[in-house]
């Protein structure tokens, strides 16, 4: 018996329906994935994109940048990125656009590096422990007044935390007192106002406000 071979049957142009195989558009899904950011003309976009730039302690990648700005479609970003960028460099003025590990963000021309180096080295404020609060305290509003004294008041010895506020311009030795031993006396600094926003003893806070709510 001769073996009869089927030919594989063609589907006509005119029915043809696409396989499996066939890429399936995303234009839908791609649709549903826009936010109220794509609403947004270019030029509101951009200057969305500089504020977040320049708030943000870190680079933001193009992803983040993309749901910060509510979500235009993604190709909107890059342009705005360019846009800003060119801004930038038109405007004249030093600071930059950088991609940094593929993630964006606003830095200082290098140009202009000895300039933010001044800033950079100006010496922080350092912070001031719970001790040395309350040492300061006691001598801001009983000054002038010896170490005995405030270590009557604090319960503690207070000598290295004298030394520490010495040390760091807000109290200073103003005199003795006329007591056996000549105690030093020690009272605040002009930077001791600076430092609280006084403009003198007179506005530290009274009783009554410190009861306050």
């Amino acid at each position: 018996m001769e073996s009869v071979v089927s030919e594989p049957s063609v589907p006509e142009a005119s029915g043809a329906v696409p396989t499996v195989t066939e890429p399936v558009p995303e234009a839908a899904p791609e649709k549903a994935r826009l936010g109220p950011g794509e609403a947004k003309n270019d030029e509101q976009l951009t200057r969305e994109l500089a504020v977040l730039l320049f708030a943000a302690s870190e680079p933001l990648s193009p992803a983040r940048l993309v749901e910060l700005l509510e979500r235009p479609a993604p190709a909107r970003v890059p342009a705005a990125l360019e846009r800003l960028g060119a801004q930038l460099e038109a405007a004249g003025l030093p600071v930059v656009l950088r991609k940094i590990a593929g993630a964006w963000r606003l830095l200082s021309d290098p140009e202009f590096s000895h300039v933010v180096g001044r800033l950079l080295a100006e010496p922080k404020p350092e912070r001031i422990s719970a001790a040395a609060l309350e040492t300061l305290a006691i001598i801001a509003y009983r000054q002038p007044v010896s170490k005995a004294e405030i270590e009557a008041i604090r319960g503690v010895q207070a000598g290295p935390v004298l030394r520490s506020l010495v040390d760091r311009g807000l109290v200073r030795i103003s005199g003795r007192a006329d007591l056996p031993g000549s105690p030093l006396l020690y009272a605040t600094t002009q930077s001791f106002l600076e430092r609280f926003g006084l403009a003198a003893l007179k506005e530290l806070p009274r009783d009554g406000e410190l009861n306050e709510d």
